[in-house]
């Protein structure tokens, strides 16, 4: 048992990295495909999901490894 736990670096890495890049897909073709189907025009709650998704999976995706897969393996 290490200082946090029983905690699974390498799945918790992979399940952040994966949920990154799900957040970002979700957010650049969710965008996309509204704009498509709409015409052009959405309303701007769904904007700002899908800009926001994009931003927080950009986050995951640069974060997971270094916080997960580097820091804190290496504090434990």
């Amino acid at each position: 048992m290490g200082r946090y736990g029983d905690i699974d670096y390498p799945r918790m890495t992979k399940t952040g990295l994966g949920l990154g890049l799900a957040l970002f897909l979700f957010g650049a073709i969710g965008a996309k495909v509204a704009l498509a189907v709409s015409g052009g025009a959405i309303p701007g709650w769904e904007r700002t999901l899908f800009f926001d998704a994009e931003w927080l999976g950009i986050a995951l995706v640069l974060f997971s490894p270094i916080i997960f897969g580097i820091v804190l393996p290496l504090t434990e």
